[in-house]
């Protein structure tokens, strides 16, 4: 028998083969700790891409996207979809409140045109895990108790994440396929999770008969969406040729294995996670574009070494409009912190880079980056894994000149102010990897191109 199988051992599906690799996918992937900007350089590179992929995390993610001066937010929709033509994803690696999930559509869909038809265009997984309502009344409890014995939380955003990869590592969550498959013994099961749940913690409250009669409710409407995600990936990645974007949530410091524990979230939103959330194997990831912020920000609590708790870090927050897409908390601001993202260059491989929000540093007299860390004077050649260390860690900073003027009309590279130039090429020279894209404002059409 050939290292492919027979025909039969693969039950009619689709034939493994072997050395014909596919199509590749690009990637998008945030750098630091969020809200780069990832949805517009979804958005611009979705103008070509045949297919558009979420393969981690759920609606605590907040992506923005701006088209002909009207703001899209999507949380668990990759924003992708809003290209008419573009087929979307949603992986076994994303977890899915189901109400979420329509009231988000809905919301999109009644601002403008960009979400036509987008239920024929959408396809889930049937392996994703589904987020129940008690999974998120549990993350606000947990948050509570966090509060109560250590005087501080893990500030989540209580949509249910956390809990429900937690019962999905412990086999005790449920998934598309469960509810599609015998509603009976889903409703059994969902019973006894719920049951689980309410012996933790007494003071919950779960309506289990008015939930599980809303669920049965979105059965009928989610089941043409449903297909095996494993197969339909395979297919989309040995048929016809196509270009395949994944869509990658939250980012590379918020990494439940590689952030900053245990300040992170509930999944590897780094490029592994991409292979593991679509089921796809390694040799399809084409680009992999890490996305920049060209400062840094953070939302809730944990070490920031870059921090400005100052006037600067204000102005940022007031120019960039710092405010959480899905929290609404105000973010928290500092200077570029280039160790940052070499860490996470290191993690992901990125092969080009997005650097967005240049615009808002036009005020600036000069501008200062984040190039090495000292601990006790001694530099450290690698990113702290404790948290400890890393609030004791000593930013190095060249400080390099602003450029003063506006850039936000800007349409080519030469174009910028010449220190916005330097400013770029410092980066590209400091990571050792090309910068790609340049975003000088809120539209699709602020996104200078560079090659």
């Amino acid at each position: 028998m050939s290292a492919g199988g027979s025909d039969a051992a693969h039950g009619g599906g689709p034939r493994v083969s072997g050395p014909n690799v596919g199509n590749r996918v690009d990637v998008v992937l945030g750098a630091q700790w969020g809200d780069e900007g990832k949805g517009k350089v979804v958005d611009l590179l979705a103008q070509d891409a045949d297919m558009v992929c979420r393969c981690q995390g759920g609606n605590n993610a907040g992506h923005t996207v701006v088209v002909d001066s009207v703001e899209y937010d999507f949380h668990l929709l990759p924003s992708g979809i809003i290209n008419p033509s573009v087929t979307a994803f949603i992986g076994n690696g994303v977890v899915i409140h189901l109400p979420g999930l329509f009231e988000e559509a809905e919301k999109n869909e009644k601002k403008g045109k960009g979400l036509e038809g987008w239920e024929k265009r959408l396809v889930i997984s049937d392996r994703a895990h589904i987020v129940f309502d008690f999974h998120q009344a549990v993350d606000g409890v947990q948050e509570q108790q966090r509060q109560q014995q250590a005087g501080k939380n893990l500030g989540t955003t209580k949509k249910g994440i956390g809990p429900v990869y937690s019962a999905k590592a412990a086999r005790s969550g449920l998934r598309i396929c469960d509810l599609l498959s015998d509603f009976e013994e889903f409703s059994e099961r969902y019973k006894v999770l719920a049951q689980q749940y309410k012996s933790m913690y007494p003071t919950l409250e779960i309506d289990i008969d008015g939930e599980l009669e809303k669920l049965k409710a979105y059965v009928d409407r989610i089941k043409p969406m449903v297909q095996d995600g494993v197969y339909y990936m395979y297919e989309a990645l040995h048929g016809r040729p196509k270009k395949i974007l994944v869509e990658g949530a939250n980012a590379a410091l918020l990494d439940i294995d590689f952030g900053t524990y245990p300040f992170v979230t509930s999944s590897n939103c780094t490029v592994g996670g991409v292979c593991t959330g679509l089921g796809m194997p390694p040799q399809n990831v084409g680009e992999v574009y890490g996305v920049v912020k060209a400062y840094t920000t953070r939302v809730g609590i944990g070490a920031f070494p870059s921090e400005q708790d100052n006037e600067i870090g204000d102005l940022l927050q007031t120019r960039g409009k710092e405010v959480g897409v899905t929290t609404g908390r105000k973010r928290r601001c500092g200077w570029l912190d280039l160790v940052l993202v070499k860490y996470a260059h290191m993690i992901n491989g990125f092969t080009a880079l997005a650097l967005t929000k240049l615009d808002i540093l036009d005020v600036f007299e000069e501008i200062k980056v984040g190039v090495a860390y000292k601990v006790d004077e001694e530099l450290v050649p690698y990113f702290p894994a404790n948290q400890e260390v890393l609030h004791k860690v000593e930013v190095q900073y060249e400080t390099l000149p602003g450029w003063k003027s506006d850039t936000s009309t800007a349409r080519t590279f030469e174009e910028l102010p010449e220190n916005a130039q330097k400013y770029v090429r410092f980066i590209e020279d400091q990571l050792g990897v090309p910068v790609k894209w340049i975003g000088v404002g809120k539209s699709r059409e602020s996104m200078i191109q560079l090659f």
